[in-house]
Parts: structure tokens; sequence; C-alpha cells
């Protein structure tokens, strides 16, 4: 592990210099790279898929660790993607004179060595080392067990990449086992990592942020809300609905709890539970919703702080924005909420009212993604208030130093 953490510091310092033709042209080595290796990076996730469903692991962890060529193609257009954004490294973030006649400026610059953890999404392999790469940042990847081998074709792909530019090829490595003592000794190492990004579990991040000696950037769980205001549309309420909730159960983005003004519980509330229920989702209500729909189940104190990850969710009934906002401060991850409303006054209560990272309004709760935001990908979901927060993007993994430029001046 220190070996790697030698070989990545030493990296970070090339990558830190090179221009953004330079990166941009690995990136697009590495997409195709990508696209030529895509049947061999299939019959590896077939392999782990076949093995996670011998052992009887949940259905969500094999929603994420599957690959399918459409997936495939996602990593590598999302490599594109990153390439064509603007290179965030030397930017000029603010620039002023001062009277005695210095000139300041605020200037990007990368973090430096940035160890990504995440459980059992291989394309995180590609989004991460992507955004990595395009921030001037060297990464240390340590993916799951289950999908070692996926991860490992995926970060050869970006290492050829690498080597196609002319740049290090130790600026992406993947830690070489998947026995979790290297991630103690990773989350030790702060004399070469700067930054750690868990993406996965509770337990992982839980760990991660208890043991780490090095700065994270984390988010806990995705408890994440719709709230139908009185003024939504009732088909448009429903719509939505579906996809925050179905679309894929086992994001972080997936909504958990859905809160419904009571004044339009009789007349939106029962065709939303239906076609929840029809898809095959479970509903866990209050008394006011098991009343509407027989088919729900009794929500406890427990549900309206749980992360499902799977086709549930719980729903229970508010009088106005104010309980609503009330209730997702109460027991939400400050991760993503949504309301739906054609009322701009409850929209703006909304939206000031809600300690989250992401709101959104008249939309799915599953556009919380990186890619979705215009960054090409996301090196994952940032609920702290300390330097990211939201989608972390190539943009979030920079910092900033101040140049200071005088003609002889003292300081009296």
């Amino acid at each position: 592990m220190r070996a790697l953490g030698v070989a990545a510091r030493e990296a970070a310092a090339g990558l830190a210099l090179a221009d953004a033709a330079t990166k941009n042209k690995a990136l697009h080595a590495a997409a195709a790279a990508i696209r030529a290796r895509a049947a061999m990076i299939l019959e590896a996730s077939r392999r782990e898929v076949e093995s996670a469903r011998a052992r009887s692991l949940g259905a969500a962890l094999i929603d994420r660790l599957e690959l399918t060529p459409s997936r495939i193609e996602a990593m590598a257009t999302g490599l594109e993607e990153v390439a064509a954004l603007p290179d965030p490294v030397g930017d000029v973030i603010a620039e002023w004179d001062r009277p005695n006649g210095l000139n300041i400026q605020r200037v990007r610059v990368p973090l430096g060595v940035i160890a990504i953890i995440y459980e059992s999404r291989p394309n995180v392999t590609a989004d991460a080392g992507g955004l990595c790469l395009k921030s001037g940042n060297a990464a240390i990847l340590r993916g799951g067990s289950e999908s070692f081998e996926t991860s490992g074709l995926i970060a050869a792909c970006l290492r050829e990449g690498l080597a196609a530019a002319g740049l290090p090829e130790a600026s992406i490595q993947q830690v070489p086992t998947t026995d979790r003592a290297a991630v103690g000794e990773l989350l030790r190492m702060d004399e070469f990592v700067d930054v750690v990004v868990p993406r996965g579990g509770r337990s992982l991040i839980e760990r991660v942020a208890a043991e780490s000696r090095v700065p994270v950037f984390k988010h806990l769980d995705g408890i994440c809300h719709v709230y139908v205001h009185e003024s939504a549309d009732a088909a448009m309420a429903r719509d939505v609905i579906v996809n925050a909730k179905l679309r894929r159960t086992g994001v972080c983005g997936s909504a958990e709890t859905l809160l419904v003004d009571r004044k339009v519980a009789a007349s939106h509330l029962p065709g939303i539970l239906a076609a929840l229920i029809d898809r095959g989702c479970e509903i866990r209500g209050d008394a006011e919703v098991m009343a509407l729909e027989p088919r729900s189940l009794a929500a406890t104190e427990a549900d309206w702080s749980t992360e499902y990850l799977d086709a549930i969710i719980s729903v229970k009934l508010v009088d106005g924005v104010a309980e609503a906002v009330a209730h997702i401060n109460r027991y939400g991850s400050h991760h993503t909420e949504s309301i739906l409303a054609a009322d701009p006054a409850a929209v703006e209560a909304f939206f000031n009212g809600v300690d989250s990272a992401i709101l959104l309004h008249n939309a799915s709760t599953q556009f919380a993604d990186g890619g979705e935001f215009g960054m090409g990908a996301e090196i994952g979901i940032s609920t702290g208030k300390l330097h990211a927060r939201g989608p972390v993007g190539a943009e979030q993994l920079t910092s900033y130093k101040y140049l200071v430029r005088g003609s002889g001046q003292c300081r009296p």
C-alpha cells in the first residue's frame, strides 16, 4: 500500500502540470480501450454476477454490480463527456488589485492524491478515474471484492489511455488485493493521500469516517423525499414518483419517502399508490394512507429514516409545506428532495427551508447524478458542508491557491 502511495504522489506532481489537450487525449484513448474490450469486460461481469447470485447477495447489490452493453457504452461516453468539459485546473476564480499595487488571483489547483473506496459498482472505476485525471489528481481505486475482476479490466483501460498520452500510468492505480486490511492501511496514509471518497453502504462509510486520518467526502444514506403539494398536477406527480422510486431502486437518489398534502390526498394519492403497487412496490403508510389504500402496510417510526434501496416506499400525509420541510429535516439524510407543485411560493418555501444538498422542483430525485448535472460523471455525492456538496465532479476535485504579484512592495 505504501508503494502505491509513493507512486501516486510522484504521478500527481507530473499530472498537475499536464495541459488540457494531453489529459483529454488520455480520456479519449481510455474510452476507446473500454469499447475495444467490451466483450472481455462483459464476460468478467457475467462471472461476477453469477458468483453474487450463488452467494444469495441482494437484488440491489447485483443491480449495481451487473454491467450490460449499454452501461459499458455509458462509461466510455462518460469519459468523452468529461474530456469535453472545461479544464478546471488553472481557472482564475477571482482576481483583484490592492491599493498598494499588489495583484491577487485565486486559482484552481488539483487536490493531489485521491483514494476512492467503493462497493460493487465497477462503473465507478471509470467515473472516478476519469474525473481525477481531468482535474489533475492521481487516483488510488479500491473497489468491492465482488467486482474485482471487472474493475481491474476497466482500470487497465484507463492506464492504457494515460500511456497513449504520455502521462504517468501510476496516475490511476487499483489496490491489487481484496483484503480488507488494505482499506485500513489506505485510511492511515495521510502522508500520501489528500482526500478519501467512500462510495457504498452505511457500514463502509461509517468505517471510513471513523478510521480515516485523511479528509473524507461522504454521505451516509440517501433517504430522499418527494413532497406532493396541493397545487401539483396529479398525472405529473404519479409519473415523477414512479420514476423517482422505481427507475433504479438501488441508487442513492431513489425516493424512499413520499409526503402528500392532506388537501389532495383523496384526489391524488390513490392513483399514485396504485401505479406503484402495479409495478411491484410495497407501500408502508400511516393510518390515513392505509385507509386510502388497503394494500399498504403500517409504517413504523423506523421507516421514516430507512434507506430501503428496494421496491419499498414509506408514505405520510402532511399539512402544507412547513410540515413537509420539518419532516424532511428531521428524518432525511440531507441528500436529495423534490417538490411537485405549481405554486411558486410553495417551491420557494421548500427550497429555502430544506437543508439538503440537492433540491428539485417537478422532477425525479433520480436526477441526483453528476452526469445528469452536465459534469460528465461524478465521483460521488457529498452531503457535507465543507468544500464539496452535492455531486462531486472534476471542478469539486480541485482546491485553490493565491498568486500575488507585486513590484517590490514591502509591508510597513
